[in-house]
């Protein structure tokens, strides 16, 4: 059996979004790149669960948000920074590890179940690219408000050959 991460996608019925260019969609919040590579890091700037141009699921967990709703923006940022990985390295196959995620959720005040939304992006990278490479080191915080009415947001490091 091909264990590549492209068959994974492929056997989990998953495309990845189009991520090259300028196609990356982080900068109409700001000054930033997409991502910057030293030594054998691969540092991502914050993808969100951006869709056909539009945030998926604007506003907070705990007030407009369900947690189903939180889970698969989680779900669609992986797929977004899966998507950043290969635009910045050309081929996923040179994905050592996950290093770490920050995570942040959007959420009421009063919400404290910031972890299930993040463990649905943890879940969905080691989906993809298996529990070797996909696996890291995590903290999510709640907070809120981001940027664009996101619910979700994850900085990744990624260790790369």
């Amino acid at each position: 059996m091909n264990d590549s991460i492209e068959a994974r996608l492929h056997a989990l019925g998953l495309t990845l979004p189009v991520s090259e260019g300028e196609s990356y969609y982080g900068a109409a919040y700001g000054t930033m790149k997409p991502f910057h590579i030293t030594g054998s890091v691969l540092h991502l700037s914050g993808h969100v669960p951006v869709r056909n141009g539009r945030p998926l699921h604007p506003g907070r967990l705990g007030e407009t948000v369900t947690v189903p709703q939180g889970i698969e923006a989680a779900e669609w940022t992986a797929m977004n920074a899966l998507a950043g990985m290969k635009q910045a390295l050309g081929d996923l196959e040179r994905v050592v590890s996950v290093i770490k995620s920050l995570n942040f959720v959007a959420c009421a005040p009063d919400f404290s179940d910031v972890h299930l939304v993040s463990t649905a992006m943890a879940d969905r990278l080691v989906d993809v690219l298996g529990p070797a490479r996909g696996l890291g080191a995590r903290a999510t915080i709640g907070v809120q408000s981001l940027a664009g009415s996101h619910c979700f947001e994850s900085w990744i490091e990624v260790e790369i050959r």
